[in-house]
């Protein structure tokens, strides 16, 4: 029994050192993102400012298609990457001067506010959604994220 008791907790002591430093990795990042940059806001203040200028030029339907989009994303990271995408897109519209936000401002932003690796998954759900890619080709080679 002391044996078993002993394995029991080493295995225990593993898993939890693993998921204290699975958490330290996430926190670790999410606080260089908070770090102020050269022009003394942080990555997330940009986000952030980019959403707020932005919001009057959301209408019901381009907010229906960001989720839409980004509905491949798992659930517990899903605001994180809309906060994210959403900010991309704002800032597209807004030094554009545009009027709104339309389908083309949205797959121009999702494409350029997500890493190369997510491209497969955003091309499959435009098939599905029969949105045509091939004006957005060279923003696909263009993001070398």
């Amino acid at each position: 029994m002391n044996e078993w008791f002993m394995w029991f907790i080493l295995f225990w002591g593993i898993v939890m050192i693993g998921l204290f430093a699975i958490g330290g990795f996430f926190m670790f990042r999410k606080f260089l993102k908070k770090l102020p940059k050269e022009d003394g806001k942080s990555i997330i203040d940009w986000e952030e400012h980019y959403v707020n200028k932005s919001l009057h030029l959301w209408d019901d339907e381009a907010k229906a298609l960001l989720e839409e989009l980004c509905s491949p994303v798992p659930e517990l990271f899903r605001d994180v990457a809309k906060q994210k995408i959403g900010s991309k897109i704002g800032q597209l519209a807004l030094e554009e001067n545009a009027k709104k936000i339309d389908l083309d401002v949205i797959i121009r932003g999702y494409i350029i506010a997500t890493p190369k690796r997510d491209h497969k998954f955003l091309r499959k759900k435009l098939a599905e959604l029969e949105i045509d890619v091939t004006p957005y080709e060279e923003f696909f080679l263009l993001s070398a994220k």
